[in-house]
């Protein structure tokens, strides 16, 4: 039996010039306190980069709120649909960089954007192209579309040194570029330092995976799509193929876990008898380890959650 899915889970960004970026944490949070929401929502001085999830029927409400500032007008809603919240709370901050690259970036240089349409009929028609996948190890890892570059970053700090072994390896002036991120944010980034390293025909997926999926679900992907969230991952459509392995046993497997030793933390693929065998924990080491996230073989611990909440979690089911 399918869950009842009463809660809207939201993506979004936007760039501007924000004068006063804790006012608007301040305002976002007043907002944003009075409903059922969680968040991981961060603002600065070049705009806005939010996930959250928030009841169902306080969505709309919250997005007509956004889109009555003017700065905000243009900004896309991403929107998926969950049983329970994605996030442990409601989370809104201040942050130098909307992106952490650690890079001085040229944003008036930008790539072109194609459409998810665009993109699926350009991969449909099989043109030359370096197909980039500008997200961490660890995402592409679950899920890529086929025949994707895969870079070796853990971090997107790791980029920019990435772009400049691209370089030496494609010609910049006549390698068509086509780039795609989760949501779009980082390819708004990744675009304009490429074109800053002296790459001329540079294209990214405009919406980002999630908005590809939305469209036309697996078509020239495979496995599925990691988030920064509870869920850990989705699925792009109901017919998937799993393309990573158990961390523990080798098995065919694409469910994340961060290991339930806090001191650890590790993110690892589990399968389901592992998970149990191991209570959550990346070895048997960290098993036994004096602060592990207490766990529930019903319901596998949850990430980012700091040990006391959880402890309180636990206390009430």
């Amino acid at each position: 039996m399918s869950q009842k899915k009463d809660y809207v889970v939201l993506a979004y960004y936007h760039f501007f010039q924000c004068l006063d970026p804790h006012g608007e944490v301040d305002k976002f949070l007043a907002y944003l306190g009075q409903c059922d929401a969680t968040s991981r929502i961060y603002i600065s001085e070049e705009g806005i980069n939010g996930q959250m999830s928030i009841r169902h029927d306080q969505a709309e409400a919250f997005m007509e709120w956004v889109r009555q500032d003017e700065r905000f007008a243009g900004m896309e809603f991403k929107i998926q649909f969950y049983h329970e919240h994605v996030f442990p709370r409601l989370t809104v901050k201040y942050r130098k960089q909307l992106v952490a690259i650690d890079f001085e970036v040229d944003r008036s240089l930008k790539g072109h954007y194609l459409t998810p349409q665009e993109w699926k009929e350009h991969l449909d028609s099989g043109q030359d192209h370096l197909l980039l996948d500008v997200r961490n190890d660890y995402e592409w890892k679950i899920g890529h579309f086929k025949g994707a570059t895969l870079p070796p970053c853990s971090t997107f700090r790791d980029f920019p040194d990435y772009a400049d072994q691209l370089k030496e390896s494609h010609d910049p002036k006549k390698t068509k570029v086509l780039m795609y991120c989760t949501g779009g944010i980082r390819c708004e980034i990744y675009s304009s330092l490429l074109k800053q390293k002296g790459f001329e025909n540079v294209f990214q997926l405009e919406g980002g995976i999630i908005k590809y999926g939305e469209e036309n679900g697996n078509k020239h992907w495979k496995g599925k799509l990691f988030v920064f969230d509870d869920r850990l991952s989705v699925p792009m459509s109901e017919e998937e193929e799993t393309i990573s392995i158990c961390h523990h046993c080798q098995k065919e497997c694409d469910t994340y876990l961060n290991c339930a030793n806090m001191d650890c933390n590790e993110l690892f693929t589990c399968c389901d008898s592992c998970t149990v065998d191991f209570t959550g924990c990346c070895c048997e080491k960290c098993k036994g380890a004096p602060r592990v996230r207490p766990y529930h073989k019903d319901e596998p611990h949850k990430p980012f959650r700091r040990y006391h909440l959880l402890r309180q979690e636990n206390k009430k089911k």
